[in-house]
């Protein structure tokens, strides 16, 4: 028998039909459709329906579009019985829409993998007829308005059966347990609500086959019940079913528990279609029972052992209760020394700030002139206290960087044992594959070298001081017993010594400020309180065991961090300068106001000066020029500091901002870090400090300014990138900037210069830049976030041994100690840039750097 040609009988057949892609797109459509639309075949191809045949009343285009829709959603034809759709029509007068009324079906066409791949339209031109009803007269009129009523009922049943089949389907996306339908042999999903796809770990289910939507059930039993159900009609009901499951892409196999029904669903002639799923997450009921069984052996154990049970339940209930009040009583002295720390450091900022001035004038006075430095190492002393007070208290703004321990530890060697005396052996134990850690490299330090000298004062100068560190998990049960302790992992550093021990009421309060067993003149008591504040606020935690006569070990356990360590800093020292810009100070304390005013006054900047945040904002919106808006964190009135800064921000787009404190609060603190770009200059300061941080933050807005202009005019006259470059051949240089407005402005000049620029905001960027690609030049600025500009430049070397560096800052130039360094002082121009990469082709004897 020969095959039927489909495609002829499509065409030949007197019923207009037309074929749409699921997004109603038409792809094809038979002669009796393009007859009665007035259309040729290529005017409606490959054009979306509402396209091709516009409607000229919405609401009949949105009727239209629902039921197309309706067939997607459901996959199930859907009928349209009558609706009123004008036709376009060419005339003399141009385009006119002809009144129609049309009576359509929609049928959803699959794949051979039960996917919708088209939506099939049969649609008959009723319009005569209704015309018929709307001016025929007597028995023909009766007949035709019976006919279009029926079509008008059939219509009201269709939407209201829409209606109720949008109900039933938001209830069955709705419902609490895991629903689900499939199909065929194969068990291809025809509906699946939201608590399966959310089980599952994925949403594209329907038209799926089972073992496709999840392969890693195979081999665990479900599939194969699948199949025995659908092969004998018989329902399975599965209770605390275990299942492993990968919900997420990438990840191992979770185990789930699960109540699950599957019930075979029967055609008319008692065949098996598919199977009905149903099903309820059990898991954390399950994990709950588990528990408690656990619980009722534990508690069966303790029952034969009830005495102890007693005695032990007593301790534990002191314990917590003693730990609680410890707890209680460490928060509450944190706030009163964090208060304290707030008010001695505006004070120190006071004396500091004087004694800076007054021995400028002294340089002839030798006498008063190491008197007033004897005062300045006092105030540094107590700017040390103030700082241990504010570690204690966990408000000190700490640096973290990603660091190796045992490096540390390595790298600490030589300073312990200095500090420790030959009396005393240290031994260091690192063990392999330590991780890494997220902490403040200064203040890990600190308090290694403070434990340290308090197991030597222990030891009474003999004995032996051991360090270890390792990996640590601290289970939930821990955490439980610690209730400031969260479960998880963690890098420990155990520091033992061999000396007296403590007893239990002294470990309790040996984190106390002020308080110490030492003779008095030997000890503040604030090295510990110092190394417990620290470790808190890092988010770690601490732990202290002891005993009278057997020495002591102080375990810090930091979490553990999977960033790539960052290395520690070659210190260089860039002497200060001032400048003339204008600088509004913000301060309430009077006494610390005029002195700073005073310090800038004397670097030659023009200083303005508020009482408050209020009074700041007036002067910033009077509209005088402000370049840097220097304001304390801490200060009175209902606007706050960070919220003066984004106010001036908008008044003056091009002010800059540094803060200033001696307690920060959480006002730009958070998580023990400054917010991501907020510039913190800490109290007390000397006036070196202030004048770089100052000059830093002015040079490095400068030198955008003028990068800006600069590359405004190579616009403005259409310069030629080649035209500045001469015969050098073209250099890729990496540009480190965190200024984005710099960064931006300097990429722009090089590659106007005829070379290849690549732009990172940081060095940890560029590092990784450097890993992926070679380059020629590294040009950075010196101070980065993170990782500075010659820690960085040193790293690329290692990476990169033939390339050369360009060291850029606002800054004086200083010892950077890089070879071949060459140095381009900020602000520069496309000159200067043109200039040091000139340079860069000469010969190493020629190097300036």
């Amino acid at each position: 028998m020969n095959q039927l040609n489909f495609a002829s009988l499509f065409h030949a057949s007197p019923n207009p039909y037309v074929v749409m892609s699921p997004t109603f797109v038409i792809v094809g459509a038979n002669d009796a459709y393009l007859a009665v639309t007035g259309r040729a075949l290529p005017d409606i191809v490959d054009r979306s329906m509402f396209d091709a045949f516009p409607s000229d009343d919405p609401a009949n285009e949105v009727m239209l579009r629902a039921s197309l829709d309706r067939v997607v959603q459901t996959q199930l034809r859907d009928e349209l019985p009558l609706i009123r759709y004008g036709i376009t029509l060419d005339t003399p007068e141009g385009k006119k829409f002809e009144e129609r009324f049309w009576s359509a079906t929609h049928t959803p066409l699959f794949d051979a993998e039960g996917k919708l791949k088209y939506v099939l339209q049969h649609t008959e031109d009723v319009t005569e007829l209704q015309r018929l009803r709307m001016t025929s007269k007597g028995e023909r009129a009766e007949l035709s308005n019976r006919v279009l009523q029926r079509a008008e009922s059939v219509q009201q049943r269709n939407q209201a059966l829409h209606a109720e089949s949008s109900q039933l389907r938001r209830l069955f996306a709705q419902a609490p347990g895991f629903i689900a339908v499939v199909r065929g042999p194969q068990h291809l999903f025809e509906l699946a609500n939201e608590s399966f796809c959310r089980i599952v770990g994925r949403h594209d289910v329907v038209g799926r086959a089972a073992r496709e939507v999840t392969p890693e059930v195979e081999g665990q039993g479900l599939f194969e019940i699948m199949d025995a159900v659908y092969a004998s009609g018989e329902a399975r009901l599965l209770q605390n079913q275990s299942v492993r499951l990968q919900r997420h892409a990438g990840m191992p196999l979770e185990e789930r528990f699960i109540d699950i029904v599957y019930q075979p669903i029967l055609e008319d002639d008692k065949t098996v279609s598919g199977i009905f799923i149903q099903g309820t997450d059990i898991t954390e009921q399950r994990r709950a029972e588990i528990e408690l069984t656990r619980h009722r052996d534990a508690l069966e154990q303790l029952v034969t052992k009830r005495t102890e049970a007693l005695r032990r339940s007593d301790a534990d209930k002191l314990a917590m209760q003693a730990a609680l009040l410890q707890s209680q009583k460490m928060e509450a002295l944190g706030k009163l020394t964090g208060g304290v720390a707030h008010d001695f450091n505006n004070a120190l900022q006071v004396i500091a700030g004087n004694l800076h001035l007054l021995r400028r004038g002294l340089a002839a006075d030798e006498a008063n002139l190491r008197r007033v430095t004897a005062a300045l190492s006092g105030v540094d002393r107590g700017a040390k206290l103030a700082s241990h007070l504010l570690a204690f208290a966990r408000k000190q703004p700490l640096q973290p960087v990603a660091l190796n321990v045992g490096r540390l530890l390595r790298d600490l060697d030589d300073m312990l044992r200095r500090a420790l005396g030959e009396t005393i052996e240290l031994e260091t134990v690192v063990a392999g594959g330590v991780w890494n850690t997220l902490v403040d490299r200064n203040f890990l330090e600190n308090a290694l070298l403070n434990l340290a000298i308090n197991a030597r004062d222990a030891m009474e100068g003999q004995g032996k001081l051991t360090i270890e560190s390792g990996n640590a998990s601290l289970d939930d049960t821990y955490a439980l017993g610690h209730s400031e302790v969260s479960a998880g992992q963690y890098v420990m550093i155990a520091i033992s010594d061999t000396g007296c021990g403590m007893t239990e009421d002294i470990v309790q309060k040996v984190f106390e400020p002020f308080f110490t067993t030492k003779p008095e003149g030997r000890g503040t008591g604030l090295g510990l309180s110092m190394v417990y504040g620290f470790v808190k606020q890092s988010g770690g935690h601490l732990k202290v065991y002891s005993e009278p006569g057997h020495g002591t070990t102080v375990r810090m356990y930091l979490p553990r961090s999977f960033e790539v360590e960052v290395p520690a800093e070659p210190l260089a020292l860039v002497p200060s300068i001032g400048g003339t810009e204008t600088i509004l100070v913000v301060e309430d304390d009077a006494q610390v106001r005029e002195t700073v005013v005073e310090l800038l006054s004397e670097l030659g900047y023009k200083v303005l000066k508020a009482p408050d945040a209020a009074s700041a904002l007036a002067v910033v919106e009077s509209g005088v020029p402000i370049d840097l808006l220097f304001t304390d964190v801490v200060m009175p009135g209902s606007l706050r500091s960070p919220e003066l800064a984004r106010r001036a921000k908008q008044v003056q787009p091009g002010i800059e901002v540094l803060f200033t404190s001696g307690y920060t609060e959480n006002a730009i603190v958070h998580g023990g870090r400054l917010d991501p770009g907020v510039s913190l200059l800490s109290k007390p300061y000397p006036r070196e400090e202030l004048a770089r941080k100052v000059r830093h933050i002015l040079s490095n807005r400068q030198h955008a300014d003028g990068l800006q202009e600069e590359v405004r005019q190579f616009v403005a006259e259409k310069l030629a990138g080649d035209s500045e470059s001469g015969n050098m051949a073209s250099l890729r240089v990496l540009v480190v900037e965190d200024n984005a407005a710099a960064l931006a402005s300097t990429l722009e000049l090089i590659e106007y210069l005829g070379h290849r620029p690549t732009g990172v905001a940081s060095a940890e960027l560029a590092l990784q830049a450097l890993a992926e690609a070679s380059f020629d030049v590294l040009m950075t600025d010196l101070s980065l976030p993170g990782l500075s500009g010659q820690a960085l430049a040193q790293q690329a070397i290692g990476l990169q041994p033939g390339m050369r560096v360009v060291f850029a800052s606002g800054m004086a130039q200083p010892d950077v100690h890089i070879p071949r360094a060459l140095w381009l002082a900020k602000p520069f121009n496309s000159d200067d840039i043109a200039s040091v990469l000139q340079s860069v082709r000469q010969p190493a004897a020629d190097s300036t750097g």
